[in-house]
This record gives C-alpha cells, structure tokens and sequence, in this order.
C-alpha cells in the first residue's frame, strides 16, 4: 500500500491527538491502513474516504434474488433485546447503525456522517446523514437517535446492550442539540466511544422514537432492503428500498429460510437451493476442494474465553491459574482445530489485530515442565481433579477435549461437563448461571473493533460478565487509565501494563482469535458481512454463466 505524500498536510488535519498517530505512522510502527482507521475513530471521515477506505464497492449486474441460510432464531426478532447470530442476519438487511465497522476499513459513516470529542473525550458530538427516511416514509431525526439509545441504557427495556454500556453511558446521557445532532455525555472520558454507537454494538440499530416493541410486524428501518414477508420459524424475504438514501441495492430481493440443523443448510447449498451459509469447521470439510463454493473470512477478536475462578479452589492460587494456562500449545490449536483460520492468543483481550495492542510483552508458550514446577511450588504436585463446564456450540466443545488433553499432560485431570447453550447461560446472572458460577468454563465472544467491552465486561471487578471473579484493584485502576488515554501512544503503554498484569495473574486463558467465514455459491460476487454476524448483501451481483 502507498504511502501518504504530503504529511505536512496531514498533521494539520487535527490536533496533537492525531499528530502523534502521524508520528508513529511516520515511524514505521503504524500501518497506512491504521492510521486512516485511527483518523475514523476521530472523525475525520472525509480523510479516511480521500485516501480509499469506505469508498462505494464496484457494482456489478443487478437483480436476481439472494438465497440466504440461517439458523433458528432463538426468539421473537427485536433489536433492542436480540443476541443470536440469525436475528441479526436478518436485522442487517432493514436496519442500520450510526457508523459500520467495517472489518477491512474500520469505522465508516452510516447514519452518522461524522462525529468529534471534547478535550477530556467525556462528551461526543454526532452529526446526521440528512434526508434519511425509515421505511414507513417518516424522516430520520436526532429524536429518534436519543431515543435508540435511551432505550437501550434503560434497565427496563429488556435491553441486551446494558452490560456493553455499564459504565460508559447510562439513562439520560444521550442528548438532542438540534434536528440533526446528537450529543452523548459519558460515565466518564472513553476515547474509543465511537466503537460503542458502531455496528459492534448489534443492538444499536436506530429505531423510530416511538417503536414499541412489534418489529416482526413492520422490520422498519432505514436500510437498503424493506420487509415483503415474514414468517416465524421458517424464514423472511426483503425486496430493494427505492427510497434508500444511499446507493440502491443492487440485487431486487434476499430471501432468508431459517434451519434447525446446520448440515440441512451445506446440504441445500450443494443442491443449488441457497447462495450464502454460515461457516463452522465440519462445513468447511463438507465443501472443501468444490469450485462451486468458496469460504470468505475476515480475521476477528472473536475467541472462546477460558475462565478460571480466582474466588474458588483450585483456582485461588494464581501459580495454578498459571499452570494450567502453560499447559496448552496454542499453534497446534489453531493449525488442528482451527485449520490455521485463526491467531494466536496470549491470555489477554488485546488481539495482535488492535493496533493498541502492545507486542512487546513476551507470548507465553506450552511449557510442561514450568507448569509442573508451579504445581509444586502450589502444593499440589501430582495435580489437581476439576470439572470444566461449558457450552455445545461451534467447535468449543473439540477445544474442550484438545484442552483435557494438554492438562493431563501436567497431572491435571480435567472432567467435560458439556451444556446445551441455553443450559450453559441461564439467567446469565451470578448465582443462577453455569456461565458466570462455575469453576472453570470456556465461553465464546463475539467480535468487537476494540477491546474496551472485552476488558470491561469480562475482566473488571464490577463486569456483568465476569465469569473468573477476578477482582483486582490494579487492574480495575489501569482500565481507567487506558480509557483517559487519548492517542495510541499513550493507549499502548497503559495496554503494555495491562498485558503484563493479566499473564501475572491469569484469570484466563485466551490461545486463539478466530477468523469468521462464510460459505458461498461461486455464482455470486460482492458478498460482505461483519465478523459479529452481520450480513451485507446490498452489493452482491451474479456471475454470467
């Protein structure tokens, strides 16, 4: 990729914030592509579009149906309360964010067409898209906006995005300045907010003011497709939005037929009856070598989270935490269990792909007898019984295996309780869900573009989905400070710290981030979706035979 010519020019774009990004741009410790996705986080749209990220993809032929497989969504469809990968396949052809996060160009104005912080970044500033109309005719306005959010920061609503927001943004805290302006004043400082009201909070889709609640009835949104047909259990069809406000879409229709089973959906793609299908390993298998098909991944943060509770026996001993994390080979499981579709992890949120990420900080590796020696150090030199509960989805239950495996390899002997997911989560609140009380567990988590939520959620004493009750003042302290950090500089160094703390005292262990795929027809072009489930079909074209 070319460099920036006039870097002169550049540094005069913002202010210190962004010049230090130019500096390390300048440096050589900056890709090209990061600092356009850095001059996005700021706001500075209009640059990022100049220099190639977030332009309109090539248009191909259009019209023509686009077939589409999906799971069973798990409840009624409401983007307010909405967590399963098919939900939000299907909100993604009606609904829309304020900013898209792409995978390859980061963030890029939707709803919003651009957005700036204070000096202290507690308060942040959006200016709308104008001339956007919901499906139903009725223009788009900031009250609408407010009202997105307020529902979704209100405990009452049956909001799934409450634990993304704890701590960020709370009732109240998203304001309407004028018809086309919407500010959001925050918990306190977060640099990284714009992530927050991006597609990587699935939820955040803007809604009417007055929605309430029946959007199985209308799917009114502001996207590229409008609802034709719904029907419950067995699938939806959309057709084209003639009065989208951006480039129409280009195929005249997506129809989306909802499975039970996984192999039912490569079945009906081998029969030429669906044109895309989620992706999982044993799929991947099952169209290997074909050149009707082909497998599109993006790499993602996504990665399945072994937690060990640091309140409870064996685990209270961070040398056993430690231990058992030493046990296990991370590049034989991404080459085996993942097919080489994933990087490895170092027990940290931090994926090599966050460009606040530290690399200094050594990689642990598999070390047997370093886990042997800290056994002993621990007490328990021959080893220890314990029981790991987790969930029957994707590949996690083989990774439970693959680590049962590693442990006995240190006298560790790891007993599977594996749960049906619904089982697994419960409640999904402390006291009442395997997920969050058990002594060690492995979850999986979707894909954010930053790891704010991750270290957040999952890690801080006060986290919703603190699963290791890992309760660290330390910690809790240098998330606060990597939240007042405004430039990646300083981002990086308090990163560097937390890295270091979290391999000290290993209340998890995180060996990979996975790549997210999706099978596809090779009749098909233009194919796009984000590795959090959402699928983007507006500029999909068929091949001419």
């Amino acid at each position: 990729m070319t460099k920036l010519r006039d870097i002169d020019a550049v540094r005069n774009l913002s202010g210190d914030i962004w010049n230090v990004a130019v500096d390390e741009y300048q440096g050589g410790f900056l890709k090209r592509r990061d600092l356009l996705k850095y001059a996005a986080l700021l706001g500075l749209t209009g640059f990022a579009a100049s220099q190639g990220l977030g332009g309109a993809r090539a248009a191909g032929a259009g019209g023509g149906t686009v077939r589409v497989g999906l799971g069973q969504p798990t409840k009624a469809i409401d983007p307010v309360s909405v967590t399963d990968p098919a939900s939000i396949g299907v909100i993604s052809q009606v609904g829309e964010y304020l900013i898209l996060d792409d995978p390859k160009d980061g963030l890029q104005p939707k709803l919003a067409l651009s957005w700036e912080a204070n000096e202290t970044a507690s308060r942040w500033t959006f200016k709308l898209r104008p001339g956007v109309k919901f499906h139903n005719g009725r223009a788009v306005t900031a009250r609408d906006v407010v009202a997105s959010f307020e529902r979704l920061v209100d405990p009452a609503s049956g909001s799934s995005a409450l634990s993304a927001y704890k701590g960020i943004l709370s009732k109240g805290g998203a304001k309407l300045v004028d018809d086309e302006t919407v500010a959001f004043d925050l918990d306190g400082p977060n640099s990284n907010f714009p992530f927050y009201v991006s597609s990587d909070v699935y939820n955040a889709v803007i809604l009417p003011a007055d929605y309430a609640g029946d959007f199985e009835k209308t799917f009114n949104g502001t996207g590229p497709f409008k609802l034709e047909s719904f029907r419950p259990k067995q699938g939806a069809s959309f057709v084209r939005n003639e009065d989208y406000w951006g480039d129409k879409a280009l195929p005249d229709r997506v129809e989306i037929k909802f499975f039970d089973d996984e192999q039912a959906q490569v079945l009906a793609l081998q029969a030429g009856q669906l044109d895309v299908i989620p992706s999982t390993t044993r799929l991947e298998l099952a169209i290997e070598g074909n050149p009707n098909f082909k497998l599109l991944s993006v790499q993602a943060s996504s990665h399945d989270q072994v937690h060990l509770r640091t309140d409870q026996a064996p685990f209270t001993d961070k040398r056993i935490r430690r231990a058992l994390a030493l046990t296990i080979d991370r590049e034989a499981v991404v080459k085996g269990l993942l097919k080489g579709r994933a990087i490895v992890g170092n027990d940290t949120p931090f994926a090599p792909i966050f460009p606040s990420a530290d690399p200094s900080v050594p990689q642990r590796k598999q070390d047997i007898a370093e886990a042997k020696r800290l056994l002993g150090e621990a007490g328990v030199p021959n080893g220890f019984e314990v029981t790991l509960t987790t969930e029957r989805a994707y590949d996690i239950p083989d990774y439970a295996v693959i680590i049962q495996n590693f442990a006995r390899k240190a006298g560790i002997d790891v007993k599977l309780n594996v749960l049906p997911q619904d089982a697994y989560y419960g409640s999904a609140t402390f006291g009442s869900s395997p997920w969050l009380d058990s002594v060690l567990g492995i979850t999986d988590y979707g894909h954010r573009g930053t790891p704010d939520i991750f270290l957040n959620a999952t890690l801080k004493s006060s986290g919703a989905w603190n699963a290791a009750h890992f309760n660290n003042p330390a910690y809790d302290a240098l998330l606060l400070d990597y939240s007042k950090a405004r430039d990646l500089q300083a981002q990086r160094l308090v990163a560097g710290k937390i890295q270091t703390l979290l391999l000290d005292e290993t209340p998890a262990i995180i060996s990979y981030f996975s790549q997210y795929s999706r099978i596809v027809s090779s009749k098909v072009e233009g194919v796009r979706f984000t590795a959090i489930s959402h699928l983007l079909l507006d500029r999909v074209s068929f091949v001419q035979a």
